[in-house]
Formats: structure tokens, sequence, C-alpha cells
């Protein structure tokens, strides 16, 4: 399930990898482009064996990954950003706890030792502020809730649908909380990360963490 905004430079780069990655069955891709205003619409025009679905307004990675869990098929769905900053290499990684039968959902972790590019310290100290204190609200220790890279059976994914409203990047925490709430089976996993620099399109800004703390209480108080 890969949501998109203006990505053209690295859509194809990322989508290749994904048919490539090591994983023991068959993959549906869904790319769900949220109102693109660059060339990416082009780009995935000319990319044979994917599922695109088009939204004529940008409303935001939430919006785009509701659009694509609600027509996804797969018996486990794997959540990738169309940059490069996460590796489809680490799907077999990912998807072990799921495949064994122990986990419900699996959250790559950037913080658990993981080969990867330096952070921005700024964006450290927001992702390790909401991760305590979503783990503080569940009881549950995260280590990296704003993750980008997550993974859940088909059942788990039914179960937090209709529970998800969140249109922005707050729709991370949001699952993670109602993953939590409809009583998930959850793991982290190391995974390598290669965080972009602003000028190579990174997108999270410092009020990103600010919706992300609000969407933990309007979560915990319904």
């Amino acid at each position: 399930m890969i949501p998109t905004f203006n990505e053209a430079a690295t859509i194809w780069r990322i989508i290749e990898k994904v048919k490539t990655a090591p994983v023991p069955f068959e993959k549906e891709i869904i790319v769900s482009d949220d109102g693109s205003t660059d060339a990416t619409p082009r780009v995935l025009a000319r990319i044979p064996g994917i599922r695109v679905l088009r939204s004529e307004q940008n409303r935001g990675k939430g919006a785009a990954l509701r659009r694509g869990f609600a027509v996804a098929h797969g018996e486990a769905i794997i959540i990738q950003d169309a940059d490069l900053e996460y590796d489809p290499a680490d799907y077999p990684m990912i998807l072990a706890p799921i495949i064994a039968g122990k986990a419900d959902a699996v959250f790559g972790s950037r913080f658990k030792g993981g080969v990867g590019r330096a952070l921005y310290f700024w964006h450290y100290v927001g992702n390790t502020l909401v991760s305590v204190c979503a783990s503080a609200c569940t009881n549950l220790l995260f280590t990296d809730v704003y993750t980008g890279s997550k993974a859940f059976t088909r059942p788990c994914l039914l179960r937090i649908l209709p529970r998800l409203s969140a249109d922005g990047f707050e729709i991370e925490v949001e699952i993670a909380l109602r993953a939590v709430q409809t009583s998930a089976r959850i793991y982290e996993v190391a995974i390598s990360y290669y965080g972009r620099t602003y000028e190579e399109g990174k997108k999270i800004r410092w009020w990103h963490g600010l919706r992300a703390l609000a969407t933990i209480v309007r979560c915990t108080l319904r």
C-alpha cells in the first residue's frame, strides 16, 4: 500500500524495489495518489502491474491510506512510503512475526539498531515525545510510533479501519492506538532507514508532532 504525493523523482524506483522484494507470496501493489501536481500521475501511468487510485484533491497521507485500505485484498498489508526512506528489502523481517502467527501488526522501528542515515535531531526529539505519550496512554512500549513502515494481517486491518479518521501524517499514531484498542498483538522490529533532507523532499514539519499529540488525546478519550 503506497500513498504518494508529488514523488515523481522516486516513485518508479520504489515500485521496482517493491516488485523485487523477497516475500513468499504474490504481491498486490496499490498506489494511492493524493492529488499530485507534478509528474507523478504520468510516471504511474507507465508502470505495469500496479493498481492506481487517484484523488483530484490533496487531503493528506491518512486519507490516501484509508482509500487504499478500503480496496486491498491481501492477507497481509504493508505500508510503503513512496520515497526511498524505507527499504522494501526489510519486508522479510517485518512479515516474519505475522507469518509465524505471533503478531497481528508489526511496526518497523528506526531506533532499535538498524542501519540508517543520521536523523534530524529535533525530529528525533519530537518522535520520542510522541512515542512516549503513546506508550503511556496504551501501556505498551513504542520506540517509534510514528514509523511509516507498518504491516498488518487482514483481520487486524478490518478491525481498525472503521476507527480511522485522520487525514494527515497523524494517521501513523492513530493506527497504532486503534490497533492497541482492538487487542492486536503488536511487534516491533529493527529496520534500515535512509531519511531525506528537506531539500530532497522531506515533508514532515514540527506542527505534525502537535497533531500527533492531539490524536493521542482524541483516541484515548474515545
